[in-house]
């Protein structure tokens, strides 16, 4: 299956051509039309053009750049996995609310990483060091994978090896259907593909460049279908007038698209929303007329997270709506079903 989205520019480092993986990816995107442009040095990408906080942050989402990972150190993912499987950084999907958009930089590219095979050899090494113990990694901590896999394919040999693992699995998540190229795998349930959706009406005001909900439920039911185990992640859970219909209308419309001989094998994880001072004022620059709810209102209270930096979540009262609906409706439309967390 082919991509929906063309970059506008892609580059090459030289040094990736010394890799199949590489060469596979060059002679891909020729093939598709695309015009390929060297970069002179390593992680050194200095041809996005883009003068105004708004105009540099979509010329860098209309970037594509193929690289070698140098570091093999992986970052810890908790609470989710062990460690971040790095293969891919960034992605096509403009969401106003994403993350992301305060970690990767004016011009937030998407980078492709083509030693897959020294990548999955250090993976062997933490899964080694951890022995007797289960070791997990989540390969969509900093992108989404999928967007780039009719490139790439860089995901099926991902699972294939992790097929192969006893003590390792692998996980991550997406808002892209393009799963084809997966569904035939001998997974052999190493890995958990998960699906990032949410309401109609949140997808379609946040969710930039990106599949609608049916296309997600879709791509989800198939996975299902393959004997992959499973999940979707409802995040952001905006509460604003009439959330409840809207979330309801969700849950609704996925059961009834996913047969109730698949629940057992679903884990669900809600989300609120929630944000930092830093990232409004990123978000601001880039959508000025964004609708996002921001404002350090009654309905709001202040919470340091994990990593030491304070945000904004939704007060104690509004999180014990959220908890009591998704809750009591999730149990209702999909028993069997695991509820990680609702936060």
């Amino acid at each position: 299956m082919k991509a929906a989205f063309r970059y506008k520019r892609i580059y090459f480092e030289r040094d990736a051509l010394n890799y199949p993986l590489g060469r596979e990816i060059l002679q891909r995107l020729q093939n598709d039309g695309h015009v390929i442009e060297f970069l002179q040095s390593h992680n050194r990408v200095t041809g996005i053009p883009g003068e105004s906080p708004r105009e540099a942050f979509f010329q860098g989402k209309n970037t594509l750049v193929v690289g070698v990972r140098r570091s093999l150190d992986f970052a810890g993912c908790k609470p989710s996995a062990h460690y971040q499987l790095p293969l891919v950084t960034g992605c096509e999907g403009i969401c106003e609310y994403c993350y992301l958009n305060t970690r990767l930089g004016k011009k937030p590219y998407t980078r492709i990483y083509v030693n897959l095979d020294e990548i999955l050899q250090q993976a062997q090494k933490y899964i080694t060091g951890r022995t007797p113990e289960v070791t997990v990694f989540e390969a969509a901590s900093t992108s989404d994978p999928v967007a780039v896999e009719p490139y790439t394919g860089i995901l099926a040999r991902a699972i294939e090896f992790f097929a192969g693992q006893e003590l390792g699995y692998l996980r991550f998540v997406t808002k892209f259907p393009y799963v084809h190229s997966l569904l035939g795998l001998d997974h052999r349930g190493h890995t958990r593909i998960r699906f990032s959706i949410n309401s109609d009406k949140v997808i379609g005001r946040y969710e930039h460049r990106t599949p609608g909900l049916d296309q997600r439920l879709e791509g989800l039911a198939a996975v299902l279908h393959a004997g992959y185990p499973a999940g979707v992640i409802i995040a952001p859970v905006i509460l604003e007038q009439g959330w409840q219909k809207d979330y309801l209308d969700l849950l609704q419309q996925m059961a009834g698209i996913i047969p109730s001989s698949f629940y057992p094998h679903i884990e669900m994880e809600v989300i609120s929303h929630r944000f930092t001072r830093r990232a409004r004022s990123n978000i601001v620059e880039v959508f000025p007329e964004t609708g996002l709810p921001m404002e350090e209102t009654a309905d709001r209270k202040f919470k340091y997270g994990q990593f030491g930096y304070g945000k904004f979540v939704y007060s104690d009262e509004k999180l014990t709506e959220m908890k009591d609906f998704f809750g009591a409706n999730v149990n209702k439309l999909f028993p069997g079903s695991r509820i990680n967390y609702i936060i």
